[in-house]
Parts: C-alpha cells; structure tokens; sequence
C-alpha cells in the first residue's frame, strides 16, 4: 500500500476525478489502480477564486514496489505507515492492586480505556457528576445563574472538553499514531466516521456527551469501575511512594499507581498536592477576551465567492501577532458558528469559553482572544501564583458583569477607542446568562490591554471586518491552560513521588482533546509497564 499526499483538485470536482488523478500522479493506468481510499481531506483556500480540495490517498498498485522505486525521491510518495495500535506489556492480573485515575475527562478517559483494554480493572473518580446530569447543572448557570461548584463545565464526565468545539486536532509529535487510536475510540462510540478523513475534525458537545456514555460502558464491560462525586482531597505518602488516596466520602482507597488527571481547574488538589510535597512549578499560559462576530463576515472574508459551499462549512481561522512590547497575542480556541459559554467553577467568578454544535450553524463565529504571559508576570515566584492572578482576574470580571454571573463586555470600536461601552450594537453577543457593556480595561494588566489593542488593526488587515467597531469582547479568558506543571520524568510519573503519573492538560503536559487523550494513553502504558516491572519506553 502507497501513501500519496498533496494531491489537489478543484473545489468541485467530480468523483470519478479523484481516482483519475490518482493513476496520473503515478503514472499507472486505471487497470492497475487495485484500490484506494481517503487518509486525510483539506482545503486549500489561499486563492479565494479557486479553492481546491486537498487529499492524502492511500493506494494499492499493481506493480508495488516498481512505483516507489519510481519515486523514490518524492516525499509526496511513500509506503502507508502501520497505524495500528498494539498493547505495550503483559500485566500479571493478580497480587496487585488496582491502579487508579482521577479524573474523567479526555485523559481520564483513554488511560482508563487502555488500562482496561489490558484487563488491569482500573478504579476511575471523578469529583463531578455523570455527563447528563453534569450537563443539566451546567444549563443552570447558563439560564439561572446558579453555579454548582462541583457539576460545571470544568467538572464531570467528559471533562471541559464536553463543553467547547470538540476539536480533535493537534500539532503534537505523534510517530506512534496515537491520535489514530483516539479518534478510532471516538466513532466506536458513535462519533461522525468522517473525524478519520477530515484534516481539522469536530465533534460538537451534543455528540459528545453520547461518546463519553459509550465509552464508559466499554471501559465497564472490560472491569472498569466508575466513582462519580468522589473528590480525592488528600494523598497518603510513605518515604516518597504512594499509598493510597483520601476521598470526600472518608474513605482511603488503598492504591500504589496512581494517574493524576485532574484537569487545568482543580486548584485546590493542586494545592493539596503542593502541600504534600508534590514536585510542582508554575508555567506560561494565556488571558484576555472572547471576541464574536458574525460567522457571515468570517466566512466571507476567508472564503470569498466560495462562501457558503457546503463542503467548506462554517470558516475557521487562526492568528497571531508578536507586538512591540514583546507580547504575543493570537486566536486560541476558535469557535465557528459557536456560542460563548459560562465555564467558571467557583462562586464569584466569571470565566469564558467557547463551544459549538457538530453542524456549527450558531450565528456567530467566537475565539479566544489572549495574550501570553510567562511566570515572570506573576506576583510571586509561588509555584501555584498563576492560579492566583486567573483567580483575581476572574474576581474582576465577575464584579464588572454585575455579580450575577453576567460577564462584562465591550464594543471592538470602544476598546480601541479607550471609553467604556454603554450599550452593545449590530453584534449580539451569545454568552449566557448575559452580557452587560463595561470597560474591559480594567480587568487586565496593561501590558496585555495595549498588546491586544496593537494586534486589532493587524487581523484586521488579515481578516477583513475583525477589527469591526461592532464585533464584541467579553471577558474574561483565562483558562487557556493550566498555570502549573506537575513535573514528571521519562517515567511519566512525579519526579519525587513514586507512584503518582501526572497526566493530561492539568498537569501541563496537554492542550485540548486529541493531546490529552493521546497523554492519557501514554501514562496508561506507563503505569502497565511498572506494573510489570519494566521501564517506560
């Protein structure tokens, strides 16, 4: 089997085209084209005129290995990697105890799958609710105003994940083709086959909350066992091993392999951590606003007279702009035809994020609109001092919406112009339970407030109307990712806790779905080969 890539054809081309262009690129005749299908399907939309579909095609040929001598030195042209993915040990299943995962997001989620799938019966708490019950309290805050600090959109089955695009794309090294087996995972569970075919795959939260139920009754079926509404407020330690974990419920669950998936907002097991000795220290992330604007004006501006196309979809796009200050700032988390949504998981704060359904056909278009700051900005050299600044920055925004859990916004047009809004304009912003027109200002340093009111005129010049005095900010963005880093080693577990694997984006070692996932199989494996006695690879 060949791997061919970078083949492109007109936006609407026919479908005998692909094939056709398949046996000319090779220079075979159709005779000897055995078969084919889609590895991978894009767009090329740099010429807004003629905007071309660009695959990666696996082939079989007759006349194999004639064709890759052929082409030996085209790097469009190779033999189709093995993408399988096979177990790394053979655990003894008894005289052991079972090992343990906190946390039931996308990480969670795959290092139980795994350390089920090897039949090691793996115990996995969660301090929030089941995915359906989970989604009904975070509704609440959405259309009450009542947040359930422990069933949010940062707590439960699913993890944030739950609530945000479903992105299932990422730009980590992956020469295992571990995402292969995530996204594999994912259609199992009843997830649209074609997050296998299209370049930027999404799920859409309503998708998800299904996957995630599918998913643990496979990880059941296999001897996975589920405890929701049991948050670990303690570990207990024995000369730098781990013994075991305390929950809220009293009980000690007696444990020596231990995958700590928490996610990037619990603080206080951080904390908890940290005061246990836990080897932690603080890292970059980023903060700002989410920004909306039409999905009409995006999709115009970055297709053209293609607007509209159904094969193109809802239009995504990604910037960024390194200031004269020396501050990045760049769209994080960009949501087309989405909604901004409420994500804090503490009283009296307001957090944002952004979410959309599968078919992405809300009336705006939203993305994170931040800027990167580095442990040097913090207060302190505290390793835990970046959650400090989220958490002050989320105390302003909640006093600036009102303390009702409205979040403060602001006009593009004022927040350039330095004047608080008064009132909002063409552009109806979607966060719920509401938007109350502010200055935005205040609730940042001033170093990200000019980065971000220099970086404006610049997309706008990239994306036409971004810097629309209509579009709107809301704030405050400030969960990009986690602030802290639990430090682990090639063994993927704590530098000076044995015992305890460090996991997923809570830990600093992922950033959104597919990255977690991947991580959480990872240390699932890890935790399999120390159980047998091995070193991680």
């Amino acid at each position: 089997m060949l791997r061919l890539s970078e083949l492109k054809l007109p936006l609407d081309h026919p479908p005998e085209a692909l094939p056709t262009a398949i046996a000319a690129r090779l220079g075979v005749s159709s005779g000897d084209l055995v078969s084919w299908s889609i590895w991978k399907r894009a767009h090329d939309a740099r010429r807004k005129s003629a905007i071309l579909k660009v695959y990666i095609v696996d082939v079989e040929v007759k006349g194999e290995a004639a064709v890759l001598a052929r082409f030996a030195n085209d790097t469009h042209v190779s033999p189709t990697p093995d993408v399988a993915y096979r177990p790394v040990a053979a655990v003894p299943k008894s005289g052991r105890l079972r090992p343990v995962v906190i946390g039931a997001g996308p990480c969670g989620l795959f290092a139980g799958l795994i350390l089920a799938e090897m039949g090691l019966a793996p115990i996995i708490l969660d301090r929030g609710k089941v995915v359906r019950e989970r989604t009904k309290d975070t509704w609440a805050l959405w259309r009450k105003g009542r947040l359930d600090p422990e069933s949010n959109v940062q707590y439960g089955e699913g993890g944030a994940g739950t609530f945000s695009d479903g992105k299932l794309y990422s730009q980590i090294k992956d020469p295992r083709f571990l995402a292969r087996k995530v996204l594999t995972e994912f259609v199992a569970a009843g997830a649209p086959a074609d997050i296998l075919t299209e370049a930027h795959p999404h799920i859409g939260t309503f998708r998800l909350v299904t996957m995630v139920e599918a998913m643990r009754a496979k990880i059941e079926r296999l001897g996975g066992e589920y405890r929701f509404e049991h948050r670990v407020t303690d570990i207990d330690l024995d000369k730098g091993t781990l013994r075991g974990v305390r929950l809220q419920t009293g009980e000690t669950l007696e444990a020596d392999h231990v995958v700590f998936a928490i996610g990037h907002s619990s603080r206080d097991t951080l904390h908890t951590l940290y005061d246990r000795g836990v080897h932690v220290e603080a890292k970059p992330f980023s903060i700002g606003f989410r920004i909306e604007h039409p999905q009409s004006w995006i999709d115009r501006a970055m297709f053209g007279p293609c607007a509209g196309h159904p094969d193109l979809g809802a239009a995504a796009y990604t910037l960024s702009h390194h200031c004269s200050n020396g501050r990045t700032v760049y769209s994080f988390c960009m949501c087309p035809g989405g909604t901004v949504v409420a994500a804090t998981s503490e009283p009296g704060r307001v957090v944002t994020n952004g979410m959309s359904q599968y078919s992405r056909n809300e009336r705006n278009a939203n993305s994170g609109f931040v800027v990167g700051i580095s442990p040097e900005d913090y207060s302190s050299d505290h390793p835990l001092a970046g959650i400090d600044l989220q958490r002050d920055l989320e105390s302003r925004a909640y006093a600036a919406g009102g303390g009702d859990y409205f979040a403060p916004g602001q006009l593009v047009g004022d927040f350039l112009a330095g004047r608080p809004s008064t009132a909002l304009g063409e552009v109806v912003p979607s966060y719920k339970p509401g938007v109350r027109p502010t200055d935005l200002a205040p609730l940042m340093p001033d170093y990200v407030i000019a980065a971000m009111r220099e970086a404006l005129p610049v997309f706008g010049r990239k994306i036409a109307r971004y810097d629309d005095a209509q579009a709107v900010l809301t704030g405050v963005e400030t969960r990009s990712s986690s602030p802290v880093r639990m430090t682990r080693g090639a063994d993927f577990q704590s530098l000076n806790v044995r015992g305890l694997f460090p996991a997923g984006e809570g830990a600093g070692y992922a950033g959104g779905i597919l990255s977690a996932a991947v991580d959480g199989i990872k240390v699932a494996e890890a935790v399999a080969l120390s159980m047998a006695g091995k070193a991680a690879a």
